[in-house]
């Protein structure tokens, strides 16, 4: 496993700002929300980021065809939830940081066949940023914005790249 990517200061205050469309509201309201934007666009993948927007989103009917979770919610330990997933996987990812392991595991659930539960040891928060930048276009990636809502990314080429950006502005580590 080597670091690919780390969180600087910098980027740290630029990703505190949702990256996709917020929605604000009680779990009933943003999965509400998130149903009628999904409807209206028969959408071919949703991707979940978090543990608790990957609850809220089975809860709610919602099969994710990758939920990426790492057993935290609020940066405590929770019991693992049962998710629908046709294989689980485990990963390595440090805290503020993206690993190669991690990117790899995200690109091969993204082009499997299968619905993956990822299960990563570390911190998942920034796979936000792989999973967009691997997802098909048109698929929705889905992360939850604490105290306020979820955040919806619908994947589309400008996304790509402003996410390619935003990886770019990170500290890149060395191949060592």
């Amino acid at each position: 496993m080597r670091v690919v990517y780390s969180l600087t200061p910098e980027m740290r205050l630029k990703l505190k700002k949702p990256i996709g469309d917020l929605i604000r509201g009680s779990f009933a309201e943003t999965m509400k929300s998130l149903k009628e934007i999904t409807a209206k666009e028969n959408t071919p993948c949703i991707i979940s980021v978090g543990d608790t927007v990957s609850r809220n989103l089975r809860d709610s009917g919602f099969c994710p065809k990758l939920s990426i979770v790492d057993n935290l919610a609020m940066r405590k330990s929770i019991e693992p939830i049962l998710l629908k997933a046709d294989r689980t996987v485990h990963t390595r990812n440090p805290q503020a940081t993206i690993t190669d392991e991690a990117i790899e595991a995200v690109r091969q659930a993204l082009n499997s066949p299968n619905r993956v539960r990822m299960v990563v040891e570390g911190e998942e928060d920034l796979l936000t940023l792989i999973a967009v930048l691997y997802a098909a276009e048109n698929s929705y990636v889905i992360y939850g914005q604490p105290h306020e809502g979820i955040v919806v990314i619908k994947v589309t080429r400008e996304k790509k790249q402003e996410v390619s950006m935003l990886l770019s502005a990170m500290e890149t580590c060395s191949k060592s």
